[in-house]
């Protein structure tokens, strides 16, 4: 069933609910009487038998309140080309309507128009539809307990945890989520569903909306019309969402329309209706890009939902995030959809205002998973006051509906303490005895009277249904227009995307271009001779790896698009594989042409074969594989559920499909255990085409013809021989397919063999592509439990709900939470009050703009926080509000500001952000800390180091006690919902006993009403006990807002409309601005939105008063000022405040490097898939590279395989480098935002123990892989020492630095990946193995300059060095010696002069030369490398690793700590040369 997300939600990990909604008749426009044509089977509204109900009083909206001059053309519009079609159409096919409706443009109605076409499609054979949906008893079962222990890496590792957790799979613990439920919904309503976080508003409306897969069991009667759940889900799935006017064009349309026309129609008619004519070029936008506003993102999805032609819609508090006129905005939007086009519509939203909560029909209040009311919306509150309950003053409707569940949050009325009911069970019996309930139960029978069981009913349903359906789709099928169909919507809509992302595609080009630059001018010019055999090989290998394995960088994007997919699909919008094959075939002439201009470049640079049809071949291979191989990635990632495992098994999977290509080692030296996985390789067909197409034809001159040199001037042909494989004796020529041939056992006739294959390797690959994509397109859901430290003697349920909400609740029993109130309260009244008065006075801050403007974002500003008071911070969006408060926790860092800052008349002292807490808007901390580790590391580096640990100690636990999370102490913090992080947050500042102040930043943002409500009220009692605090807030309800003492209110461009006292019930603040012109103040009005709107400040509110002036010129604005006067002559009268801390920060330098270390091993230890990720890396690396190697021989291609084993071993260091990089940029975050802010600790401590606590882990892991990959490989055991103490113990503390070197420069781990990569890719190109150093020719210096050639030189030096080689009988060079001669007389000169062996000196004929005798030999002549180096190469080395060490600070300070002054700086440069 349809339901749509919002996206701020979805990036919560928040679920979704699609929910049908109850049916309360919503106003109908004009002409409904003129229904009378419709089929006999689909009765019209005054058709219908009567409601028993009685309607709730909806407020309607008018439908040009978004755009009135859009809409008035559009009507013109609509009038042109309805009276077009109504002179190409049959004068019988229109209705008298429309002749009425199109006589004046001056009067004509959008709301008839769009009911006219809706008649001409009946008219042309469209049948209309509704559904509505009825459910008895439903009861809805979860998985899964409320809380369980944190995962560490001692809890993977233990064998009885892996017994417990299959037993607990076996059996999982089942919980009642909800049940008793009861109703039914009709079309053209909307309902809103209320309840308390964890209550089971959304597993209510998912449950409705049909959405069940994640759930134990649905039980109960559910009926859609006549149709079974089963029958919806399988036939009649149509759900909400985007551009969906294409994907949901009917066959039936309106006559002499074509697809084009209706998506156009469709398209312009609702961007009109919902205001959004001005941004339909504008992209819809995320957090990283810039797009349209909040109000208009949710109008997007309204009109989406519209498009989608969906019959019933739920829509799961999507108003969070949204200020209280955007979130009305919205509310409006979805009356006007659900009234035009009758959707039945249903809501769940948390602080609904009560405007807003006058658009629905009905509401449903839900009580610990029970249904406590259920009917219409305006009788809810008389409902519960006639229950016994009663509402505080100016409370909104849906706060004292939400109130009456919550045991703190109710007042009983006098006289009926002992007869309302207080538990949800005593409520749901309340409510079945009431008249309510009885009228609802008349409502189920009227509608399973009308609707259940009715032949003409269903069948007039799927009449309606099929005319929608393409000539070419099956009937039975929930998507209504064909697979091709489906496929070019989605292609047509894959090609914006990448017109919309042209920056990336061209990033993406420029890294293939300058990659093909800088191998090619590495393989510049290649000879026509054997020395480039070895360099031809490389260049080949390296340009199909490259683009092959450039496509791996997909897979993250894969899974950031999975939500949407499954959306879609749900929508009845495509099939999930058509989406895939869309992508697939779009990138087709993306990357061809990409890889075009990557193989001119690097074919002609390096000098392959000159010759077309070789070209051409090259190009089609490269292409094909890079195809290919996409393929395989993106099965492999539609394979899992979430990205990490994805990734890691990719990147072992890498390692695999490049060790046995067949370049590295050659298939014939490969042992026969595992020769096999060569044939399941791709690459290895394509690498071979690409070798065979380069060598055909190929007949070099011999570079190393034996023997040579003095004393063998006369020498013929006879008496020489090619050390190169394929050389025929007598020959001075080796032909390019015999190298081939006996070098891999390549073979040219295999060439379009391989092609055939690799294609069926690709059909394969995109044939399982595509069903992966199908059957499991549902991304992993988030945890839905609170997390306990592992040890902890916290209470973990045995049974718990998997309703999604309950995660972020968090919620205690009342019992609980009424002990935990009064502990608090005892807590704060035990802390010391403040003495100190913080004040300023014509405060004003100035930003520069480009070019040489300025903006001043606040103007003259003055105010005052007083101990024991409540500031409230008020304004619009824009008004400088958060600007206000950054200003004043001296937390700006460019502009100017100027005015005067106090505390008690004094300057501030120099450590003042250390005694001011600052609590920001978003709950910034590491995540697997917990409750109480989180306070205590505040209070440890943020107290003075004079007080004993253990007062810090004992002040966190008061600390616990005073915001309420005594119970959540070892809670984990990323496990806890909003109100409990909140909370933390909250806590974490109060932890550090601040002296001064305290500063929040819209602390209920986000939060239900009641979270909002107990946030508040702790500040209450905080402000109570001597507390000053000062708090932006966003528009809250009456009932928070009566909570402040003061408030200074700000309206954009940061001018003072008003600062002081609120008064009894916020009568002083009225009473102000009706004195001064406003309007009266009616008494159930929210006096919060009263003064927003009266100033102007509301989303459609407008003001003729210039309300700053009036502020000006007020009496109050004269006793503001003389009393800020009579604080600071007071204040000086006594000493100023001293400084608590004696240097930067409060603690020392060590003591801050040491309680970070600990912090981050905790951190490390609770990251079980970050560490396995790392130790199973090394050791799969480890074992696979080693068995591929296994036990190589002395000979010259057992010398070559332990090179390449010390090569390849060196790979893994890149996966390991980019996983380190994702905790430091997440560790430096937390930092930036919060910690550095309060002068917590010196950012060279947090680089110090990041660098630190990362190397033993690393070294292990390196440890592991030693073990597994040294004695497997046969490297001598006496060799051992060396090669560990520089592979395990150095080169892990390279990768190590190098990586949090790049990371240090990156703003997001991504870029740090991207960056590390392609820099990482310079020090693997140039360490002499790929291309020797002989060849490198204008590259040399970039040899000396990578690290890795001393790393490489060391190593394999000391495991090669010093040893015998022994030819087998394949590398011999045979060579026939002038007659009379013995092989060692003719050869010894020259074996002298040069290296190499005699196999049998005595020999008259067919003499066997081997080119080397010892590896010292074959390392010198081939790769510049020597055995004496490896104590320099050491040393060089380690240079390397202090250097990086050195970056890590440097890139730090540059670009993260003064990375604001320097981005200034440079700005103000290019500004004054312009």
């Amino acid at each position: 069933m349809p339901s749509v997300q919002d996206p701020e939600q979805s990036a919560q990990g928040e679920a979704i609910d699609f929910v049908p909604e109850l049916p309360l008749v919503p106003p109908v426009p004009s002409a409904t009487h003129h229904h009378h044509h419709l089929h006999t089977h689909h009765p019209s509204k005054d058709e219908r038998p009567h409601n028993p109900r009685q309607p709730s009083h909806t407020r309607s909206v008018d439908i040009e309140f978004f755009d009135p001059s859009g809409v008035g053309e559009l009507r013109r519009t609509l009038s042109r080309v309805s009276t077009e079609r109504g002179q190409a159409i049959a004068p019988s096919q229109i209705s008298e309507v429309s002749d009425d409706t199109l006589t004046s443009e001056a009067q004509f109605d959008l709301e008839k128009c769009m009911r006219e076409f809706v008649q001409k499609l009946d008219e042309s054979g469209k049948k209309r539809r509704e559904l509505g949906v009825m459910f008895k008893d439903l009861r809805v079962i979860g998985i899964g307990a409320t809380a369980r222990h944190q995962a560490t890496l001692g809890s993977i590792l233990n064998p009885l945890n892996l017994l417990k957790t299959i037993h607990e799979t076996r059996h999982p613990a089942l919980r009642e989520i909800i049940g008793g439920f009861e109703g039914c919904i009709r079309p053209g309503e909307m309902l809103l569903v209320l309840g308390r976080p964890g209550s089971g508003c959304t597993t209510f409306l998912k449950a409705l909306a049909n959405h069940r897969d994640e759930y134990h069991s649905v039980d109960g009667d559910v009926m859609y019309d006549s149709f079974t759940p089963e029958e919806i889900e399988k036939h009649y799935r149509e759900e909400t969402l985007t551009f969906a006017a294409k994907t949901r064009t009917p066959r039936a349309r309106l006559p002499g329309e074509t697809r084009e026309q209706h998506v156009e129609r469709v398209v312009d008619m609702l961007t009109t209706v919902f205001g959004l004519r001005h941004v339909r070029k504008t992209p819809v936008g995320d957090a990283a890009i810039r797009g349209v506003s909040g109000g208009e993102k949710k109008r997007v999805s309204i009109a989406e939902t519209l498009a989608t032609m969906c019959k019933l819609i739920s829509w799961d508090n999507s108003t969070r995030g949204l200020d209280a006129s955007t979130a009305l905005e919205f509310v409006q939007a979805l009356r006007i959809a659900t009234d035009v086009s009758r959707q039945a519509t249903s809501v769940s939203i948390y602080q609904a205002g009560e405007s807003l909560y006058q658009h629905f029909d009905k509401v449903t209040i839900i009580y610990e998973g029970k249904m406590v009311y259920f009917g219409p919306a305006d009788r809810a509150r008389q409902y519960f006051i006639d229950m016994g309950y009663k509402p505080a003053n100016r409370q909104t409707t849906a706060d004292f509906l939400v109130a009456v569940t919550d045991p703190k949050g109710r007042t009983v009325r006098e006289g009926y303490e002992n007869r309302v009911p207080r538990t949800a069970q005593e409520f749901a019996d309340f409510f079945k005895k009431s008249d309510i309930s009885a009228l609802n139960q008349e409502d189920i029978e009227s509608y399973t009277e009308e609707f259940v069981g009715k032949e003409h009913r269903v069948s007039h349903y799927k009449e309606s249904y099929h005319a929608e359906h393409a000539r070419h789709t099956s009937h039975k099928s929930p998507y209504i227009i064909s697979i091709p169909m489906q496929a070019r919507a989605l292609m047509l809509r894959r090609v914006q995307i990448l017109k919309g992302m042209m920056a990336v595609q061209v990033i993406q080009t420029m890294t293939f271009v300058i990659q093909a630059i800088i191998i090619g001018t590495v393989f510049l010019r290649l000879e026509d001779a054997t020395s480039s055999f070895f360099s031809r090989g490389g260049v080949l290998f390296f340009s199909i790896l490259f683009a092959a394995l450039s496509t791996m960088a997909e897979i993250p994007a894969l899974f950031s698009q999975r939500p949407i997919v499954l959306r879609h699909s749900r929508a009845a919008m495509y099939h999930p594989f058509v989406e895939s094959l869309a992508l697939t075939l779009v990138d087709v002439p993306k990357m061809f042409i990409i890889l075009v201009l990557f193989s001119i470049v690097l074919y002609f640079l390096v000098g392959l074969q000159q010759a077309a049809g070789q070209f051409f071949i090259f190009l089609l291979f490269v292409f094909s594989m890079t195809l290919i191989m996409q393929g395989w990635f993106r099965m492999l990632a539609a394979g899992f559920q979430t990205a990490a495992p994805a990734q890691t098994v990719a990147g072992l999977i890498v390692l695999v499909l490049t060790l046995y290509t067949g370049y590295s080692i050659p298939q014939p030296s490969m042992i026969g255990a595992l020769r096999w996985i060569t044939y399941i390789n791709p690459l290895k067909y394509g690498f071979e085409s690409l070798m065979v197409n380069e060598f055909h034809g190929i007949n070099a001159e011999c570079s190393s013809l034996v023997p040579q040199g003095p004393g063998y001037e006369g020498i013929t042909l006879a008496n020489q021989a090619c050390t190169t494989v394929g050389s025929i004796p007598g020959q001075e020529l080796v032909n390019g397919n015999r190298y081939v041939e006996l070098s891999f056992n390549y073979s040219y006739s295999h060439l379009w063999r391989n092609f055939g294959i690799i294609w069926a390797f690709g059909i394969a690959f995109v044939a399982t592509y595509l069903i992966f994509t199908e059957i499991n397109t549902k991304s992993a859901g988030a945890s839905a439990t609170v997390v306990f430290k592992r040890g902890s003697k916290a209470h973990v349920a045995k049974q718990g709900s998997s309703d999604e909400e309950k995660i972020h609740s968090g919620a205690t029993t009342p019992d609980q939470e009424g002990n935990a109130s009064e502990e608090a309260k005892k807590a704060i009244s035990d802390t010391r009050a403040m003495h100190d008065i913080f004040s300023w006075q014509h405060l004003s801050y100035v930003v520069p703009l480009p070019g040489d403007g300025t903006r001043m974002l606040l103007n003259d500003v003055s105010g005052y926080v007083a101990p024991g008071k409540l500031t409230a911070l008020v304004g619009a969006s824009g008004a400088g509000k958060t600007t206000l408060l950054n200003t004043l926790a001296q937390r700006v860092t460019t502009g100017v500001v100027t005015g005067d800052l106090f505390v008690s008349g004094h300057p501030l002292p120099a450590d003042f952000q250390a005694q001011t807490g600052y609590v920001q808007q978003m709950d910034t901390h590491l995540p697997r800390a917990t409750v109480r580790e989180a306070l205590l590391f505040s209070a440890k580096l943020r107290q003075p180091a004079s007080v004993p640990l253990a007062e810090k100690e004992a002040y966190v636990d008061k600390c616990l006690k005073m915001c309420g999370l005594e119970a959540f102490g070892d809670a984990i913090v990323g496990s806890l919902g909003v109100e409990h992080r909140k909370r933390t947050t909250i806590g974490v500042e109060l932890a550090a006993k601040p002296q001064l102040l305290l500063f929040l930043d819209e602390p209920t943002s986000g939060l239900d009403s009641q979270s909002a409500w107990a946030i508040m009220a702790f500040l209450r009692t905080l402000a109570d006990s001597g507390q000053a605090i000062l708090c932006t807030i966003h528009q809250p309800s009456a009932e928070l807002f009566e909570v402040f003492d003061r408030m200074l209110l700000l309206r954009p461009g940061g001018q003072t409309v008003y600062f002081g006292d609120l008064g009894h019930h916020c009568q002083t603040l009225i009473d102000y601005f009706q004195r001064n012109g406003a309007r009266h103040c009616g008494p159930d009005e929210n006096p919060a939105e009263y003064i927003l709107t009266v100033t102007g400040a509301g989303a459609t509110a407008r003001s003729d008063v210039d309300w700053h002036q009036v502020w000006l010129k007020s009496k109050e604005a004269e006793e503001l000022q003389s009393e800020l006067e009579r604080i600071h002559s007071e204040g000086r009268s006594r000493p100023p405040p001293q400084p608590t801390y004696h240097g930067e920060f409060a603690t020392s330098w060590l003591y801050q490097l040491g309680l970070l270390l600990h912090r981050d091993a905790q951190n490390h230890w609770r990251d079980p898939s970050f560490l396995m990720a790392k130790l199973a890396l090394n050791t799969v690396a480890g074992l696979l590279i080693g068995f591929t190697f296994f036990k190589a021989k002395a000979t010259l291609q057992g010398t070559q395989n332990k090179l390449f084993a010390i090569f390849m071993g060196l790979i893994p260091s890149v996966p390991l480098a980019n996983q380190l990089q994702v905790p430091f940029i997440e560790t430096r975050s937390v930092y930036e935002i919060r910690e550095r802010p309060s002068r917590m600790y010196s950012w060279t401590a947090l680089v110090t123990s990041q660098m630190l606590i990362e190397m033993p882990w690393n070294i292990l892991g390196s440890s592991l892989f030693f073990l597994c990959w040294y004695w497997t490989v046969a490297f001598p055991t006496e060799r051992g020492g060396y090669t560990y103490l520089m592979y395990s113990i150095i080169t892990p503390l390279y990768y190590t630095t190098i990586g949090q070197a790049v990371a240090s420069m990156s703003p997001n781990a991504e870029i740090a990946a991207l960056l590390f990569s392609f820099l990482f890719s310079f020090v693997l190109t140039f360490n002499g193995v790929l291309q020797p150093f002989r060849l490198l020719g204008w590259w040399r210096w970039m040899y000396r300059l990578s690290p890795y050639t001393y790393l490489i030189e060391g190593l394999l030096g000391q495991a090669i060095g010093k040893q015998q080689i022994t030819c087998s009988e394949v590398e011999f060079a045979r060579i026939t010696p002038p007659s009379g001669q013995t092989c060692a007389q003719f050869l010894q000169p020259f074996v002298n002069m040069s290296s190499g062996y005699i196999n049998d000196p005595d020999a008259t004929s067919d003499c066997q030369y081997c080119a080397y005798r010892t590896t010292d030999e074959f390392l010198l002549a081939g790769f510049n490398i020597q055995f004496s180096h490896h104590w320099r190469n050491l040393g060089i080395f380690v240079a390397f690793v202090l250097f990086n060490v050195a970056s890590v600070y440097f890139f730090t300070y540059i670009f993260r700590i003064k990375g604001m002054a320097i981005r200034h700086w440079i700005k103000k440069k290019v500004i004054r040369r312009k």
